[in-house]
């Protein structure tokens, strides 16, 4: 199989990639299980956005704070500067962000975030622009869209990557000659036993880019993201109570009924306090009370949540839900240049499973789904001019790059699944006990 370009992974990172990308190019859009099976789809909160030139200095200066001032400065300024840009793109695909009665947007607060800043559809944001991302790149006739498709290696030679090796939804291997690959495969819940990440998602780039000698960046970063409904089911995914909550009022108590916290803290420390109070209380969960959102706004920005929990057998609106930390974000990841290029020539990798230093050590909340979209346009342009710069041939076939393949490795699935999340962990673990030392 050949194509132009690869973009593994269907998330918004991908799909708004794959929308800037030449129209002249053919595009193979792959994702591991189905397109509505991402983590885009199921961000809640909202997309942060630049409101004026005032409020620049305040949002640069909490996003720092949060990460710990660990992050990339020059990173976090192209964030910033492209947040307006990034949200007329999505609105001139369909997207539809809550606005007040005279027509302008309507913006909401989180946790860590000085001012309201960020643009929200309900509380399920994320699927809204994964949604309309989809439906705009389903209509663009130089992309095909494979379902159920796997990333099982990348084929490289002399540090440039030239494709990639395929598992298909029948199970046999195939292989695509590509001049340039963008990986776009989403975070790494599906090593934690209690995440609010898909099952599917598991760090399988993390562990390739490694195999190829591919740098890495900050890889023991994980966010746990302090609120998600309390299950005793061990195999349920863990259910997100948006920060959006808190920014709007929602309060948490121990098991006594009484505040124990500043709700609007950054996540890792909210987490921290969480434990703790826990630990106090020899309890597996904190309450989190809704009931001080007014019932309207409760019901018109939160609809999913009280929806999903009235299925669970809580009703937000006359008594407090049980929440508990669970693992949410991967801030570290394959590392990239401003342009999304990673240490191999002709890969990038964009969105949760690239790490450009935007987040530091601790995300602030609702910056994931503008840093994907930024860097993912990024992408694109360079992929585009650098076309420009330099045409490549059409194809390979005077080498034996691809004919030398030897699929035998990739026979056994279980065996590289479970080689893939044995070097994830590895490698996550020997960073974090590297960081720890220091």
């Amino acid at each position: 199989m050949k194509t132009d370009i690869l973009v593994v992974g269907s998330g918004c990172s991908g799909l708004f990639c794959a929308l800037h990308l030449p129209k002249d190019r053919h595009i193979l859009v792959i994702t591991k299980s189905d397109v509505e099976s991402s983590d885009s789809y199921l961000a809640q909160g909202g997309i942060c956005m630049l409101r004026n030139e005032a409020d620049y200095a305040p949002y640069f200066e909490d996003t720092m704070r949060a990460g710990h001032y660990e992050n990339d400065k020059q990173s976090v300024e192209i964030m910033i500067r492209s947040s307006q840009d990034v949200i007329k793109d999505l609105i001139s695909c369909g997207v539809d962000f809550q606005k007040k009665e005279d027509g302008s947007f309507s913006f909401t607060k989180e946790g860590a975030h000085s001012n309201k800043r960020i643009l929200f559809h309900e509380d399920l944001t994320g699927k809204e622009i994964t949604e309309k991302l989809y439906r705009t790149v389903k209509t663009l006739e130089n992309v095909t869209i494979l379902e159920n498709t796997t990333l099982v290696d990348i084929v490289s030679d002399e540090n440039a990557c030239y494709g990639a090796v395929l598992r298909k939804c029948d199970g046999s291997l195939e292989t695509v000659e590509a001049d340039y690959t963008v990986l776009a495969t989403g975070g790494i819940g599906g090593l934690f036993p209690f995440s609010t990440n898909f099952p599917h998602l598991t760090g399988d780039a993390i562990a390739i880019a490694a195999k190829h000698g591919v740098e890495l960046k900050d890889v023991s970063y994980i966010q746990i993201h302090p609120t998600t409904l309390y299950t005793k089911d061990k195999e349920e995914r863990s259910f997100l109570i948006s920060e959006s909550v808190r920014g709007e009022g929602a309060k948490l108590y121990g098991k006594d009924g009484r505040r124990f916290v500043n709700e609007l803290l950054p996540r890792d420390l909210l987490t921290e306090a969480i434990r703790r109070q826990m630990e106090i209380d020899h309890t597996e969960f904190v309450w989190e009370d809704l009931r001080t959102i007014p019932e309207k706004e409760l019901k018109t920005h939160f609809p999913n949540i009280v929806q999903h929990c009235l299925e669970k057998g809580y009703d937000v609106t006359k008594e407090c839900i049980p929440v508990v930390p669970a693992q949410h974000y991967f801030m570290g990841g394959i590392k990239v240049n401003k342009e999304s290029m990673t240490s191999m020539e002709r890969l990038y990798a964009v969105g949760e499973t690239a790490c450009n230093g935007v987040h530091g050590k601790n995300r602030l909340a609702s910056n994931s789904l503008l840093e994907s979209l930024v860097f993912a346009k990024r992408a694109a342009k360079d992929i585009a001019a650098a076309y420009v710069r330099s045409p490549l041939k059409e194809s390979y076939e005077d080498t034996e790059l691809f004919d030398n393949v030897d699929f035998s490795q990739y026979c056994d699935t279980e065996k590289i699944k479970k080689d893939y999340h044995e070097t994830a962990w590895r490698i996550i673990e020997e960073e974090r006990k590297l960081k720890n030392a220091v």
